[in-house]
């Protein structure tokens, strides 16, 4: 940092106020979630929640020495952490247990010792007095300073992608409360009702029941098939390697990744939800990064390690864990951090792996791999029942390709409404003026949500990724990575999913360019190497149904779509030389999974 004397002194007293109240923020949303216990002793009030969240909540209670509590007969032991809250909320007919568990999640940390809101007044002034420091106008100036977006160009991109989703939206708000009063619900519609009537409707709709799907998603054969996708993809094959590192709880799972044969990285694995000792969430951040400079005596360079961390279901009563299509998803998601880490060939340090790579580019590859959770053949490599091993049913699959874009359009404002209070408080708020944070969150959403937002609302008192991850004026980013992202799985849909040969010589390219390059070249560059132009999102938009109807004789399908490319300007183009790749580097102080087994810096690669 190029500032002197009392600048400079005042700059490192910031780092360290706001790595301060980084850790108290995340301690306070971990102690507040960890706070909320209800026990349920009566069958009528766990009416509709499937089998296996009644497992984990009988699980639960026993621990907390209920010893006889069962899955039939309970009780039950339910929190807010994400397994055990959003089964009741997606399922529970107990309308009262809804309320009661929504209303205590959106009011997490805001109140009494836990109370993260004055916590954020000082984050968002430390940032703006930091940013000042450094010349820029606001942090959100600071922070698009190492992105590819400027702050026009990302508020530019989410304008576009509200205007394309909230006609959507509206509609799939509509069709959820006529299909309420078509089941006899009287009530006023809630946001403790919206999951539960929504998913009634998936249901109906698509004759698609989540809970249906676990048996055919059990993690290892889950695991296999991912690790297919990578051989088949990327050409490196990842074998298990347990017992070779020594690990901080009994369930992670360490792996060796080998490439032409030969050991490439490592990474560990995670997977399951630990409510008293982890947060909440999915992400995957770097153990140690590939470097020539510390590479061990007769080697070339340091391999790569990374961890990747879920919160997915445990094995319960002898099974192993079932996922839901949602944690299928995810798993693939922070592989696909994972592979950018490992699969790099740079060997300049602090330009290799996720490094030095712009924020709202790192979610290409997690993102990327999303995508082929949809894909017939991997989906079917890893989807077989656990116990027979039947393979999942092909009308289960056509459902789950039909009901992809189910509420897209919901889906997409709620992204939206996140990133535009990011970016509004980071660039226009000023602490301490009279208007609050959350009072500016609900003037936000008369643009962003169609359904009036309730007033009670705190949740930016547990917005983890702004307040205390890397995402401070940077939430946007993935909606921006996420045009990057379809964009790119276009390449293979274009040759053809079924053509293999294609299909491996396009995973090769975006091996050799979007997995290898790193920090080391500007993504748009990086970008135009895998794709010979720049990205649309005209790919996005039709992956999530929302583009507008077209007239007949339109452009046809495996072209790109004649929609205009918006905001895709590298602001600070990063040179090839080692020497720019360190003047462009920024990490920080990772925060302990489990209290207390990882101290490094990394950074986060969070859902």
């Amino acid at each position: 940092v190029g500032l002197e004397g009392e600048a400079k002194k005042r700059y490192n007293e910031i780092q360290q106020e706001l790595a301060k109240l980084s850790t108290k923020f995340s301690n306070n949303v971990l102690d507040a979630t960890k706070a909320y216990k209800k026990l349920v002793t009566e069958k009528s009030e766990v009416e509709g929640i499937p089998a296996s969240a009644l497992g984990g909540a009988a699980q639960q209670a026993r621990k907390e020495g209920h010893e006889a509590a069962t899955a039939e007969e309970g009780p039950w032991l339910f929190t807010l952490d994400f397994p055990s809250y959003m089964p009741v909320l997606t399922h529970g007919k107990n309308r009262a247990l809804r309320q009661e568990m929504y209303q205590q999640n959106i009011k997490r940390a805001s109140s009494g010792e836990q109370d993260n809101s004055p916590n954020i007044e000082s984050i968002l002034a430390l940032k703006q007095e930091k940013a000042k420091l450094l010349g820029f106008s606001s942090f959100a100036e600071l922070s698009m300073a190492s992105k590819m977006a400027t702050l026009p160009t990302a508020e530019a991109l989410l304008e576009e992608l509200r205007v394309a989703a909230r006609p959507a939206a509206e509609k799939d708000l509509a069709e959820v409360k006529a299909f309420a009063i078509e089941q006899g619900f009287t009530e006023e519609l809630k946001w403790w009702d919206m999951s539960f009537w929504s998913e009634r409707l998936r249901e109906a709709r698509y004759n698609l029941n989540e809970e249906e799907l676990r048996p055919y998603f059990a993690l290892p054969q889950v695991l296999e098939g991912m690790f297919g996708v990578a051989k088949r993809l990327f050409d490196v094959e990842i074998v298990a390697a347990d017992g070779q590192a020594p690990v901080w709880n009994a369930d992670v799972r360490f792996f060796q990744v080998k490439k032409a044969g030969k050991p490439k990285a490592y990474f560990y694995l995670d997977p399951y939800s630990r409510p008293a000792e982890k947060r909440g969430g999915a992400w995957m951040a770097e153990v140690v990064g590939q470097s020539k400079l510390f590479a061990p005596a007769g080697a070339r360079v340091r391999l790569p390690v990374a961890h990747m961390v879920c919160n997915q279901s445990p094995p319960i009563d002898g099974k192993p864990s079932l996922m839901t299509f949602r944690e299928v998803e995810t798993v693939f998601h922070e592989f696909g951090h994972a592979l950018q880490h490992m699969l790099t060939e740079v060997e300049e340090g602090m330009a290799s792996g996720i490094r030095n790579i712009e924020w709202d580019a790192v979610e290409l590859p997690s993102q990327f791999m999303e995508n082929w959770c949809y894909d017939e053949k991997t989906l079917y490599s890893f989807a077989r029942h656990y116990e027979t091993g039947e393979p999942l049913p092909a009308e289960f699959f056509q459902r789950l390709k039909a009901a992809k874009t189910f509420r897209s359009g919901s889906m997409m404002m709620r992204q939206v409404h996140f990133s535009v209070v990011d970016l509004d408080l980071h660039a226009r708020f000023t602490p301490g003026q009279g208007e609050s944070i959350f009072e500016r969150d609900l003037k936000i959403a008369k643009a962003t949500l169609v359904m009036a937002p309730n007033p009670e609302d705190r949740f930016l008192c547990c917005f983890s990724h702004i307040f205390a991850g890397g995402y401070s004026a940077g939430y946007f980013s993935y909606k921006w990575a996420e045009v990057l992202s379809a964009d790119a799985f276009g390449a293979f849909e274009e040759v053809g999913l079924d053509q293999e040969e294609a299909v491996q010589q396009t995973g090769r390219r975006f091996r050799d360019t979007v997995l290898a390059l790193g920090g080391s070249v500007a993504p748009l560059e990086v970008f135009k190497r895998f794709r010979s132009r720049e990205p649309s999102t005209g790919p996005l938009l039709k992956h999530n149904d929302l583009l507008p109807q077209q007239p007949e004789g339109r452009q046809p399908e495996g072209r790109q779509p004649e929609i205009p490319v918006k905001g895709w300007a590298i602001r600070h183009p990063i040179c090839e030389s080692k020497a720019s790749a360190f003047q462009l580097s920024w990490q920080w102080l990772v925060q302990a999974v489990s209290g207390s087994y990882l101290s490094s810096q990394a950074r986060y690669m969070m859902v």
